[in-house]
């Protein structure tokens, strides 16, 4: 196996973190400049990468040979399910990039249990993030409602020292109101449509 430049191995630890990221997600964390050299730079990985055209852009998750590479024991494909990556990875990019964050992480306090798409820190404060793409409203519900049970019990709020922020990255203006109505009994919740805070 090539010895590759700490730029391109950053590259692949990026999509190792993330699993999928579009051209643009990489080109704007690498400052990889216009679209010609950012293709450039992405084709000599062309050995540690896989892509899917979506549109205008084309979405890259590791090869099997990337993932050797980088030690990466998730093995990616396509699926319907790459647009909720891409959503949730913009908005890493949108927050700057927070250094504590972290993917699918499973929140408990032994009676009520969650899975969180990502969590982070701002401001001192806790910050859960809930992707919602393609799931019904009702999915939507019932996690809001481990959500409030969470609260209720109150030992995750004990052992933080507060209860995190609830944020909602979704896809149009109606779902933003319903998720807001829905959230109406969490101490802090918002809620963002993928428009506005995409690069």
């Amino acid at each position: 196996m090539k010895q590759l430049s700490p730029r391109q191995e950053s590259i692949l630890l990026l999509l190792k973190k993330f699993d999928f990221l579009t051209r643009d997600q990489l080109r704007y964390y690498f400052g990889l400049g216009q679209k010609r050299n950012a293709n450039r730079v992405l084709r000599d990985l062309s050995d540690y990468l896989m892509s899917i055209r979506d549109g205008q852009q084309s979405i890259y998750y590791l090869s099997k040979l990337g993932r050797e590479y980088v030690g990466c024991e998730k093995i990616r494909k396509k699926s319907s399910n790459v647009q909720h990556y891409i959503m949730r990875n913009e908005f890493y990019f949108y927050n700057s990039c927070p250094s504590d964050w972290r993917n699918e992480i499973k929140v408990s306090d032994g009676s009520s249990t969650v899975i969180v798409d990502a969590i982070y820190t701002k401001i001192h404060t806790t910050h859960f993030l809930e992707v919602d793409n393609l799931q019904s409203m009702a999915e939507n519900r019932l996690k809001i409602k481990r959500y409030e049970e969470l609260l209720s019990n109150g030992l995750l709020a004990e052992k933080l020292g507060h209860f995190p922020t609830l944020v909602w990255l979704t896809t149009t203006e109606l779902r933003r109101i319903q998720l807001k109505e829905l959230c109406g009994g969490l101490p802090v919740c918002k809620v963002f449509t993928y428009e506005e805070i995409k690069q």
